[in-house]
């Protein structure tokens, strides 16, 4: 995620513990040091998404699962999916980033808590500059790049995702998007129509963006729009492949 809200210290510290007890996914979470709970944020929204963008990983890279791969979330935010994503499909190996100090601190916070092995340091990312920026990655060294709710930043961190990836991506190398959009300038549900309105009152460079921008930015760089999969609460995944 380019974006995410941490919670105060205390109920963090009591919503990890029952993470631990509800998450079947966070079977080899070990409790959290005091250091830990006080640097480990947490995105309600993201809880709720990480099992149906898990779904859809699994759907576009199942096929590939009988060897190893390398994966790129950019703004990972409180680090809660990627390492949801490494415990789950210890396949990919996972490069968090994000442009915060306090996201990357608890983004490796996650990771020592679940003790997990398939994902690396998070490193220091800004998706706007040029792809030689990206925190030292080759080109063509990405099997999956991941960008999550692109509504919180500028157009130009969206051209930067779509221009690195082009970049990043290894030939039939895949950029998933996840969020709500707009489509051909037109934005359904009104609930997604009032969150474009607020999020503009509060900068107005962020915003819906659109499917067809997007789409045109992809073909631009090399890429086409494969599939657009409906997801819960009026989201959607984009999923683009690399020629």
């Amino acid at each position: 995620m380019l974006r995410r809200l941490g919670e105060e210290q205390t109920e963090a510290s009591y919503l990890c513990n029952l993470l631990i007890l509800c998450c079947p996914s966070l079977s080899s979470y070990t409790a959290p040091t005091e250091l830990q709970h006080s640097i480990m944020l947490l995105s309600p929204a993201a809880e709720r998404s990480q099992d149906s963008l898990l779904s859809v990983l699994w759907e576009i890279l199942e096929d590939q699962s009988h060897r190893e791969l390398f994966g790129l979330e950019l703004g990972s935010g409180t680090g809660q999916h990627v390492v949801h994503f490494a415990q789950e499909m210890p396949f990919v190996t996972w490069q968090p980033s994000d442009i915060k100090e306090e996201s990357r601190n608890s983004i490796r916070a996650y990771i020592g808590a679940t003790k997990v092995k398939t994902a690396l340091e998070p490193v220091h990312l800004d998706a706007s500059e040029p792809w030689e920026k990206w925190a030292g990655l080759p080109r063509s060294s990405c099997d999956i790049i991941i960008a999550i709710n692109l509504q919180y930043s500028p157009f130009s961190t969206a051209e930067g995702v779509f221009k690195g990836s082009g970049q990043i991506l290894k030939q039939n190398g895949l950029l998933m998007t996840y969020g709500p959009y707009a489509i051909n300038g037109t934005i359904t549900p009104i609930s997604n129509e009032q969150l474009d309105q607020t999020l503009r009152q509060m900068n107005p460079e962020w915003g819906l963006p659109d499917i067809d921008v997007l789409r045109q930015l992809a073909f631009s760089e090399g890429m086409r729009m494969e599939r657009m999969i409906e997801m819960p609460e009026s989201n959607k995944c984009l999923v683009f492949r690399r020629l």
